[in-house]
């Protein structure tokens, strides 16, 4: 099967992500498909840092996919988005368009960029509980004693990973996984990055923004809609904090500082996740979002018709 071009723009959060694809999608006549966990959700705009306006370029409006497809208070996970995003992915590639993945969340990116198939086997909660006990040695040898066919995929490099190897290699001695086949992806991918205390301010401003806007009123919104503040709370985040700040734990001031905050860890974790993914061997080809625009969208377009 012939490979198809699929430009990914990734990067922390507040770092112009959707800004810069929209500008690739209006040259190259793209559209859009989103990679973030949490946009997914109706209702959910100023939250998520949606930023659909941003989605408008001089009166066009550029095509976007995996936005506001779920209500929220629902779940959703790696494997579904996986699903989702070859459906518009072969689609498009049906239809003779340009794809431009764009977003925050790395396990996502990460799982098209790796082949992850193994993200459909389910969790054998009883299993991990008879591992935790074990130390990595005694994993290893858990492990290696499965069949080779079943553990090539292994990470050994902590008890976690091991532990996941296990019940991989457990539910594929017992159960057939059919793994579908996939369009084959040719990717060039495009990391966005600052210096860390000019990230911090536009964390900071985007907050402040989006807290006037609305993003408080919103979530009583969703919370007098039916969402309990159990599932907002386990959306993270901003979610976290302003539901602390509704129910009286937090004063106002303390929500700003504290969400800011906890946002720009946020960005940290990001940034070393993508860090891992070079080491997986994905590359990325960084470029400073501090950038002038044009230069940046000139430079990924030369990079993109030689990829």
């Amino acid at each position: 099967m012939e490979a198809s071009k699929l430009l990914i723009v990734l990067g922390a959060t507040a770092s112009g992500k959707t800004k810069l694809a929209v500008e690739l999608a209006d040259v190259l006549e793209a559209e859009i498909i989103s990679a973030d966990s949490r946009q997914i959700f109706t209702g959910m705009d100023l939250g998520t840092g949606k930023d659909l306006k941003e989605y408008n370029i001089q009166g066009k409006q550029i095509p976007y996919h995996l936005i506001d497809i779920k209500k929220p208070g629902e779940k959703y996970n790696v494997n579904e988005f996986k699903e989702d995003f070859y459906k518009v992915f072969e689609q498009l590639n049906s239809e003779g368009k340009k794809a431009i993945l764009c977003g925050g969340t790395g396990m996502y990116i990460h799982s098209l960029l790796q082949k992850h198939d193994y993200t459909a086997v389910p969790v054998d909660q009883e299993l991990r509980q008879q591992l935790l006990s074990l130390d990595k040695e005694e994993l290893r040898k858990r492990l290696l004693a499965y069949p080779d066919v079943f553990t090539g995929h292994a990470d050994h490099s902590s008890a976690k990973r091991l532990i996941r190897a296990i019940e991989i290699a457990s539910y594929l001695s017992r159960y057939p996984l059919n793994i579908p086949e996939r369009a084959v992806i040719k990717p060039l991918v495009i990391g966005l990055f600052s210096d860390v205390e000019k990230r911090r301010e536009r964390i900071f401003k985007r907050l402040e923004l989006r807290l006037e806007t609305g993003m408080i009123e919103e979530v009583e919104q969703l919370l007098e809609a039916g969402v309990s503040k159990e599932m907002l709370v386990f959306y993270g985040l901003e979610y976290k904090f302003m539901v602390s700040y509704l129910d009286k734990e937090i004063t106002y001031t303390e929500l700003k500082e504290k969400l800011g905050t906890a946002i720009c860890q946020f960005a940290k974790r990001q940034m070393t996740f993508f860090r891992k993914m070079e080491k997986d061997g994905v590359n990325i080809h960084w470029l400073n979002t501090e950038g002038n625009t044009d230069q940046l969208v000139s430079k990924i377009i030369s990079l993109y018709k030689i990829s």
